[in-house]
């Protein structure tokens, strides 16, 4: 670390303690109006302080104590001693001084959102519906392990008990600061359970993760909104409802489209739609909002792009390969039923604080 680069650190660590301090006297005699953004900011701050206190006191008592080894009268014990805690907090420090600069990494302001999760099948036929059914079965035992509330909001299944298509709603806190690495392409490769000759098929499926919008986040002008009803249908055409109970919502002037028809409420139809027609729209100004940093990193682990082929997963062999990190764990059994997938994501999020990092020295 250059003199130059540690004195910048150095005076913006202070920065950051004297903004975490006034925060505090401001919040005791802030009028009700301003209390909740000074104490939103006061939130984001805190551990980022508490990591810069924890460093500094470390750093004062190594201080402390090269002093009192350097002391020529000091008792050869206490030196001793001394000089063993000296050792100790000196191997502390790095470790110390990296959890800052993680704190201090920028946000992604929709990290600590719940999750919209689309699945779709994709190469493949009826394999591909299978896998994508074998998808929705691990996220939704991810989301167990992890105490998420796993709602399923649009469900398109397949003749042979696969899923076509499934859109799910992950409420929790920091879901989406962890499901936004699963977006992309994800390829299987097995023998189907229809295959005669023992041929090892590759198939895909599609993942989307989108971070759930409030209304606060994106407002919908209901007069850009196309409404419209209709019977909602089963497998073949077959009718399921008597009434025009399903909703088809297009936001005219981005495009996007937004069917929903598992209710028999129309407007409990409606209710979902709109829940996933903001979360797309709060996505797509995201994306745009964002292009030119993932322009400069392209090649970022959580880009997120769909058309990408993130991870195969190799029945035969019990491998799940991530591309994105070369990383190639043979507990694939462990990772679909959702206690090993943490093991990937970890992996994934330590990549991508580690390209930040290099690009913030």
């Amino acid at each position: 670390m250059s003199a130059d680069y540690a004195q910048g650190f150095e005076a913006k660590l202070d920065g950051i303690l004297h903004r975490f301090e006034e925060l505090g006297g401001l919040m005791a005699s802030a009028p009700p109006d301003q209390y909740a953004g000074l104490a939103r900011e006061y939130a984001e701050l805190e551990t980022v302080a508490e990591c810069v206190k924890a460093l500094r006191d470390a750093k004062a008592e190594a201080a402390d104590l090269a002093e009192m080894i350097a002391d020529p009268e000091l008792d050869a014990d206490m030196k001793s001693m001394a000089e063993d805690e000296f050792q100790e907090l000196k191997a502390r420090l790095p470790e110390l001084e990296q959890t800052v600069k993680l704190a201090l990494l920028p946000k992604d302001e929709a990290d600590a959102k719940s999750a919209i999760l689309e699945i779709r099948a994709g190469t493949g036929g009826d394999e591909a519906a299978l896998f994508a059914g074998d998808l929705y079965r691990m996220y939704q035992r991810y989301a167990e392990l992890h105490a998420w509330r796993f709602e399923p909001m649009s469900v398109s299944d397949s003749d042979l008990g696969g899923i076509k298509e499934v859109v799910v709603a992950i409420k929790g806190q920091g879901v989406f600061a962890r499901l936004k690495y699963e977006a992309g392409v994800h390829r299987v490769q097995r023998v189907p359970a229809t295959e005669t000759q023992g041929r090892i098929h590759t198939s895909a499926a599609t993942v989307a993760v989108l971070p759930e919008a409030e209304e606060v986040d994106i407002k919908i002008d209901e007069k850009d909104l196309r409404i419209d009803v209709f019977r909602a249908s089963g497998p073949g055409g077959q009718s399921v409802n008597t009434t025009d109970s399903a909703v088809r919502i297009t936001h005219m002037p981005s495009g996007i489209v937004v069917s929903q028809q598992d209710e028999k409420s129309q407007h409990k139809n409606k209710a979902k739609a709109l829940r996933v027609l903001r979360a797309r729209l709060y996505e797509a100004e995201r994306a745009a909002r964002d292009a030119e940093r993932a322009e400069d990193r392209k090649g970022q682990v959580g880009s997120g792009d769909r058309s990408e082929r993130i991870r195969t997963y190799n029945f035969p062999q019990g491998r799940c390969s991530d591309h994105r990190i070369n990383l190639t764990l043979y507990k694939l059994d462990k990772i679909m039923a959702g206690e090993a997938l943490d093991e990937v994501i970890d992996r994934l999020i330590a990549e991508d604080q580690a390209m930040m990092l290099a690009e913030s020295a």
